[in-house]
């Protein structure tokens, strides 16, 4: 077991999630307990979870039913335990929270810390609306989903934290933004279908963490679900050069690597692009 604490570390969590909430926190703990076995605990340690960890494979009108109001709910309140008893900083994929609009929810990213806190509340921007040659066929998250309008960055220690969510990671206007308040990791939580990621994903976060020079911490949903849809995998941390440091292809489970800070200097300072950009970047909202 490693027990060297003296750098952060990122934690990208690859799961094959069902519509049942209390089977899917139960295959959260699972992991955390063999993550926490291997490398022990870090008191800068971030975990991400994929897209809709808590709910995957059922209607996507279900989760009206399942929906909390922030800072409440069993949902919200399992995953701030969870990261309380593992002492971690955690990316809770996302969960349906209530809004001002009649049957639509937000897709909230929520992020607790090591003591169960309520941190940050990310809901995703760009929403998944695409004909895909795959068994869906289709996809219309507007139909029940209130787009976010906030872009969100968060301190923990040395991390200064952006997050974003699977359709996100097409914009890099908004990555731009994250790097422009700061980010040195960026966090994106997905569930990309298989047609699309074998396509696409790989390059675009590389390109991601290229252009802006942060590790990208990518968790996703992997396999055929309950509902047909087919999820891609291959959670990946890139790091500020490019470089896959990291990868799950298949199956359920976890990578990890530590944060090198001074990989992230020596990048920026190299290539300083975030001083040679003539552009500025502000949400279309």
């Amino acid at each position: 077991m490693s027990t060297s604490k003296s750098k952060a570390r990122l934690t990208a969590i690859q799961m094959h999630s069902v519509p049942d909430v209390d089977e899917n926190l139960q295959a959260i703990r699972a992991i955390l307990e063999n993550l926490t076995n291997e490398y022990g605990h870090n008191p800068e340690h971030l975990v991400v979870l994929p897209e809709a960890c808590l709910y995957f494979g059922g209607r996507d009108k279900d989760q009206l039913s399942i929906s909390e109001d922030l800072g409440t709910g069993h949902m919200q309140e399992s995953l701030a335990q969870l990261a309380k008893e593992f002492s971690i900083y955690l990316s809770a994929g996302t969960i349906p929270l209530n809004t001002n609009v009649d049957n639509k929810f937000s897709a909230s990213n929520l992020l607790f810390g090591p003591q169960g806190e309520l941190l940050d509340d990310y809901q995703k921007i760009h929403l998944f609306d695409v004909d895909v040659n795959d068994n869906k066929k289709s996809y219309r998250e507007s139909l029940f989903t209130v787009p976010g309008e906030k872009v969100v960055i968060s301190q923990l220690d040395n991390i200064k934290l952006g997050m974003t969510v699977c359709y996100d990671l097409r914009f890099p206007e908004l990555y731009r933004a994250l790097r422009g308040k700061g980010a040195n990791v960026i966090a994106n939580s997905a569930a990309f279908t298989k047609v699309t990621g074998r396509a696409h994903w790989q390059a675009l976060l590389q390109a991601r963490a290229i252009e802006n020079q942060v590790y990208m911490v990518a968790a996703g949903q992997v396999g055929t679900h309950q509902n047909g849809k087919e999820t891609y995998g291959h959670s990946m941390i890139v790091n500020p050069w490019g470089e896959i440091v990291a990868i799950k292809e298949e199956g359920t489970g976890y990578i990890s690597v530590e944060l090198e800070p001074e990989l992230i200097s020596k990048v920026r300072a190299d290539i300083p692009v975030n001083e040679h950009n003539q552009f500025s970047v502000t949400l279309n909202k």
